[in-house]
C-alpha cells in the first residue's frame, strides 16, 4: 500500500507541474472546461475519476483530527450549477474587481463546492494562479508551513464569506516571493 501510495504522489506531483505548464499556456481564465482539464492532467495516472465531477449520491465531508467536520462539499446534484454559476460571476467581475480578490473569491467558492472526490485543493490553487497568471501578476506557491493559515482563510471564507485571510495569506505568499527574489 504505501509503494503505491508513492506512486500516486509521484504521478500526481508531475501531474501538477503539467497542469501549471498548461495554465501558463492558455488563454482561458475561468472555465468548466478548464476545471475539469486541470484534474484530468494532475490525476489521470492516480485516480480513475480524474476531470470528472462527483456523481450523484458521492458527497464530501472533511473532518478534522478529532473528527470534527469542518467542510462538508456541496450536494452533488448541485456541483456543476454552482460552477456555472461561478463562472458566470467570473467573468462578469474580471474586469471591475483587482485580480488578487477575483482569485481569492474564486478559489475559496471553487473549494466551498468541492467537485471533485479528490484532489479539490490542488486543483483550486492551480484556478488561483491561473486567474492570477491571467492578470499579468505572478504565481503563489501557498507554502507547507503555511497550511495551518490556508485552511482558516478558507473557514472564514466558508463561515463569515470574510475573504480578507485568503487575501491577507496571499499577500503574505507575495512578501516571501519578493524577499527570495531580493536576495539573487
Amino acid at each position: 500500500m504505501a509503494k503505491q501510495q508513492k506512486q500516486e504522489d509521484i504521478s500526481e506531483t508531475y501531474g501538477v507541474a503539467e497542469a501549471v505548464d498548461y495554465i501558463r499556456k492558455t488563454s482561458d481564465h475561468f472555465l468548466l472546461k478548464l476545471i475539469k482539464t486541470l484534474h484530468e492532467i494532475v490525476f489521470r495516472n492516480s485516480k480513475p475519476f480524474a476531470g470528472k465531477f462527483r456523481e450523484h449520491g458521492i458527497e464530501v465531508i472533511v473532518a478534522d483530527a478529532y473528527g470534527n467536520v469542518v467542510h462538508r462539499g456541496a450536494p452533488s446534484q448541485q456541483v456543476t450549477k454552482l460552477l456555472e454559476d461561478l463562472v458566470r460571476w467570473y467573468n462578469r467581475n474580471m474586469k471591475k474587481y483587482p485580480p488578487l480578490v477575483l482569485a481569492a473569491v474564486a478559489h475559496n467558492q471553487f473549494e466551498n463546492i468541492h467537485p471533485f472526490k479528490d484532489g479539490n485543493g490542488r486543483v483550486g490553487r492551480l484556478l488561483l494562479n491561473n486567474v492570477l497568471l491571467k492578470h499579468n501578476l505572478p504565481p503563489l506557491n501557498i507554502e507547507m508551513r503555511n497550511s495551518s493559515g490556508y485552511y482558516a482563510a478558507l473557514q472564514a471564507y466558508e463561515k463569515d464569506h470574510n475573504i480578507r485571510p485568503t487575501l491577507e495569506l496571499m499577500l503574505k505568499e507575495y512578501r516571501a516571493l519578493r524577499k527570495i527574489l531580493g536576495r539573487r
